[in-house]
């Protein structure tokens, strides 16, 4: 399969790099109007050019990664090119009918939300499609699913899964810098408290996905009757820990919505 990726920010290069990584099947090739940060991934066998229609007529499916406000100029830019090939978009708030609007009923489109996670085969992304499309989105699905998890969702669901699956990234990372933060005051080094707080999140995840339980079941194996662990849980949520990361990502969702 060859992949052409539009966009070469952090998002298409961590796509980019995942494929390299873990899809070694599939020919790449990324696109960056000012390709200097981005030419070391030549060394890595991924075409890089400054020009979006760079041999896209022979690409088998084309990843748009770039911002909102330059989706109708690039895809009327590489339209010309891509007749019947497979448009998967990562584009921020770009509905399908807007796509379509763009292209045209007859150009097979995916809405997809990776996050920068798939650079080690590590994403959670979402992908929405119209039936009509299936074929080409089951290909999109099997070659997400190389760098992580592809869940379909509907697409009204989209923005939800850009804040909660994208920028649930910074979330997470949040609560590790503050976590590490509080392993320097206790006493440890600033690099063991970061290594202890991210392999423990990692563990912490990696339960959830083996055993598929709601989280709580597995707070259950932890917290003792009088322990520290509850102690601990408690004080945090009399300080809002929940319920500010709640409002957090509704306020997210919230500004994608306008």
């Amino acid at each position: 399969m060859k992949v052409h990726i539009i966009g070469g920010g952090n998002l298409g290069v961590a796509i980019a790099l995942g494929f390299s990584a873990f899809a070694p099947d599939v020919k790449l090739t990324i696109t960056r109007r000012n390709t200097k940060s981005i030419e070391y991934l030549n060394d890595k066998g991924i075409t890089v050019s400054g020009d979006n229609c760079h041999d896209i007529a022979s690409a088998d499916v084309i990843l748009l990664t770039i911002k909102p406000y330059q989706a109708e100029t690039v895809i009327c830019e590489i339209l010309p090119h891509i007749s019947g090939k497979t448009v998967a978009s990562a584009v921020s708030g770009l509905t399908l009918e807007t796509l379509r609007e763009f292209t045209g009923d007859h150009q097979p489109l995916v809405r997809i939300m990776p996050n920068i996670a798939a650079q080690f085969g590590a994403s959670a992304t979402c992908i929405a499609f119209d039936a009509k499309f299936k074929t080409q989105a089951d290909e999109v699905i099997n070659l997400f699913q190389k760098v992580g998890t592809a869940p379909v969702i509907d697409e009204k669901l989209m923005d939800a899964a850009t804040v909660l699956g994208a920028c649930g990234t910074a979330y997470a990372l949040r609560y590790i810098r503050a976590s590490m933060q509080a392993g320097i005051e206790i006493g440890f080094d600033s690099q063991t408290a970061l290594a202890i707080a991210s392999q423990t999140v990692k563990g912490a995840a990696q339960m959830l996905l083996e055993e598929n339980v709601h989280p709580e079941q597995l707070i259950d194996r932890v917290t003792t009757p009088q322990g520290c662990t509850i102690v601990g849980l408690n004080e945090m949520e009399h300080e809002g820990f929940s319920s500010s990361l709640i409002k957090g990502i509704k306020t997210s969702l919230q500004k994608i919505k306008g």
